[in-house]
């Protein structure tokens, strides 16, 4: 009989992690969809947009660095930057450190508009984290932190092969 449970219990993970994954593709996909409405909304393109979430949760950052983490060719993001610097989004200076260098910084008064449109969201999430204990927040963020990186670790093995 103890097998048997066991076989039952390995078939359970298994659906589980089906679900999870599965879960995490559907908000992938949504997140994906309120990426793109707030994008059109500020009248940015898919790409500007993630460059511009980019320079604002790591920046400030050299054109090459945001290439690098955006997973397009430099010259993409010189256009992309370029459209940024016109909207008002970004500013490109001198690096305090080399001179020679760039860094690309995000305009925090044009950020606010990005944040604003996020509300909703933001609201919602709060409200849906208050039905969580301490532990259980903190085992959530540990679980997305680690699926950021695996994601993270897939994107770069994807991209040297």
């Amino acid at each position: 009989m103890g097998s048997g449970s066991s076989g039952e219990a390995a078939r359970r993970r298994r659906r589980l992690q089906t679900t999870i994954k599965d879960s995490l593709r559907e908000l992938s996909t949504q997140l994906s969809v309120l990426n793109h409405q707030v994008g059109a909304r500020l009248d940015l393109k898919d790409s500007d947009f993630d460059c511009l979430d980019l320079v604002n949760q790591h920046g400030p950052l050299s054109p090459t660095a945001l290439a690098r983490l955006a997973g397009l060719h430099p010259a993409t993001v010189t256009g992309v930057l370029d459209r940024l610097e016109r909207g008002g989004w970004v500013v490109r200076e001198r690096d305090p450190a080399d001179r020679r260098a760039v860094l690309v910084h995000a305009l925090r008064d044009r950020i606010a508009e990005v944040y604003r449109l996020y509300g909703g969201m933001n609201a919602s999430m709060d409200e849906l984290c208050a039905g969580y204990d301490e532990g259980q927040l903190e085992l959530i963020a540990d679980f997305l932190h680690r699926t950021t990186t695996a994601g993270r670790d897939a994107t770069e093995e994807l991209a040297e092969s």
